[in-house]
C-alpha cells in the first residue's frame, strides 16, 4: 500500500493563494440577491408609472396647443332674428363684410338646417323649430394663427353690419387654458409622488443592505478605510440596479406609447375614441417625447445611485 503524498507548503500556498484572492476581491455588496431583484422590479414599476405621467403630459400640452389654435383661428358671428327683418340679406351682408376685413382667410355662413342641428344635442332629435327664432350662424377663419387681427374685423362688422355680433371664444380659450394647466399640474405631483415612493425604497434597500454588511463595513472604517471608497461600493452598487430598472420601465413605456400610437387610427372612430383622440391627439409622442423617456429612466438611475451614496455617507459619520 502506497502512502498518500502530502502537500508541500508550496503546494498548499498555491491551492489556497487562489481562494483568498477570491475573497479579497468579492464585492462588498452582492452583485446579486433576492433583495436587489426586488428592487430591480419595484424601480422598474415605479419607471414605468412615472414615464407614462410624464408621457400623458407632454401629450395634453401638445394637444392642448392645436386646441388653441384651432379655437383661436376660428371666430363666430352671430345674426339674431329680428321683426321685420330679412335674415339671409343681413346674413349676405355680414359675410361679406367679413370677406373684405384684412386678415380673413375663409367665410362660411351655416344655413338654418345647419343651426337647428347644432341645438339638437340639448332640444333632442325631431322637434320642430321653424317657429322658434334661431340665430344664423357664420364661422370664419382667420388668416394668423397666433395673432388674428379680430379688431379689424369687429370694426368693420360694427360699421357695416351693425346686427352682428362677434364672438371670438375668449371664454373657452381660458377654459381650455385652465383645463390643460391643471392637467400638467396634476401630472406633474403625480410625478414627484411617484419618485418620492422609489426613493424610499431604495433607501429601505440600502439600509438593509448595510444591516447584511455591518461588521464588514464597521471593520473597514476602524481600520482606516475612506468613507467614500465603502459609499462608492453602495453606490455603484444600487447604480446598476436603478440602471436595470429604469430602462425596463423606460422601455416598457416606450412599447405602451408606440402600441398606443399604432392602435390610435382603430379607437379614433370607435365609441368615444373621438373625445379621447381630441384630448391626447394620435398618442405620438414623437422624438422628444421618448427622448423625455429615456432621461427620466437614466435619472431614476443616476438618483438611486446617489441616495444609496448619501445613506451610506451618514451611517459612516455617525460611527465617529
Amino acid at each position: 500500500m502506497s502512502a498518500v503524498p502530502s502537500l508541500t507548503g508550496r503546494q498548499a500556498g498555491q491551492d489556497i493563494q487562489p481562494d483568498k484572492a477570491l475573497r479579497r476581491d468579492m464585492p462588498l455588496v452582492p452583485a446579486s440577491s433576492i433583495a436587489g431583484r426586488a428592487l430591480v422590479i419595484v424601480i422598474a414599476i415605479m419607471t414605468f408609472l412615472a414615464c407614462l405621467t410624464a408621457g400623458g403630459a407632454i401629450l395634453v400640452a401638445g394637444a392642448s396647443q392645436d386646441w388653441r389654435g384651432e379655437v383661436s383661428r376660428e371666430v363666430t358671428i352671430q345674426i339674431k332674428p329680428a321683426p321685420g327683418q330679412d335674415i339671409d340679406a343681413a346674413v349676405a351682408k355680414a359675410v361679406e363684410t367679413a370677406r373684405k376685413a384684412p386678415g380673413v382667410g375663409d367665410v362660411r355662413a351655416l344655413s338654418r338646417q345647419e343651426s337647428e342641428q347644432l341645438l339638437e344635442p340639448w332640444l333632442g332629435n325631431g322637434l320642430d323649430l321653424t317657429e322658434l327664432p334661431i340665430p344664423r350662424l357664420i364661422v370664419v377663419r382667420m388668416q394668423d394663427l397666433k395673432t388674428p387681427d379680430i379688431a379689424a374685423l369687429r370694426e368693420a362688422l360694427a360699421a357695416q353690419a351693425p346686427g352682428a355680433n362677434l364672438d371670438d371664444h375668449r371664454l373657452w380659450l381660458s377654459r381650455l387654458d385652465t383645463m390643460a394647466d391643471a392637467i400638467v399640474i396634476f401630472a406633474s405631483l403625480l410625478f414627484l409622488l411617484m419618485i418620492s415612493a422609489m426613493t424610499m425604497a431604495v433607501g429601505f434597500a440600502t439600509r438593509g443592505a448595510m444591516a447584511g454588511n455591518r461588521e464588514i463595513i464597521e471593520v473597514l472604517h476602524f481600520v482606516g478605510a475612506a468613507d467614500s471608497y465603502i459609499s462608492r461600493q453602495f453606490q455603484t452598487h444600487f447604480l446598476r440596479l436603478g440602471l436595470r430598472g429604469g430602462l425596463l420601465g423606460g422601455a416598457l413605456a416606450a412599447l405602451f406609447f408606440a402600441g398606443a400610437s399604432a392602435l390610435s387610427a382603430w379607437w379614433t372612430n370607435s365609441v368615444g375614441g373621438e373625445e379621447i383622440g381630441a384630448l391626447f391627439g394620435a398618442f405620438s409622442l414623437g422624438g422628444k417625447g421618448y427622448a423625455a423617456i429615456l432621461c427620466v429612466a437614466i435619472a431614476i438611475a443616476f438618483l438611486t445611485g446617489a441616495m444609496s451614496r448619501i445613506i451610506v455617507f451618514r451611517h459612516l459619520r455617525r460611527l465617529q
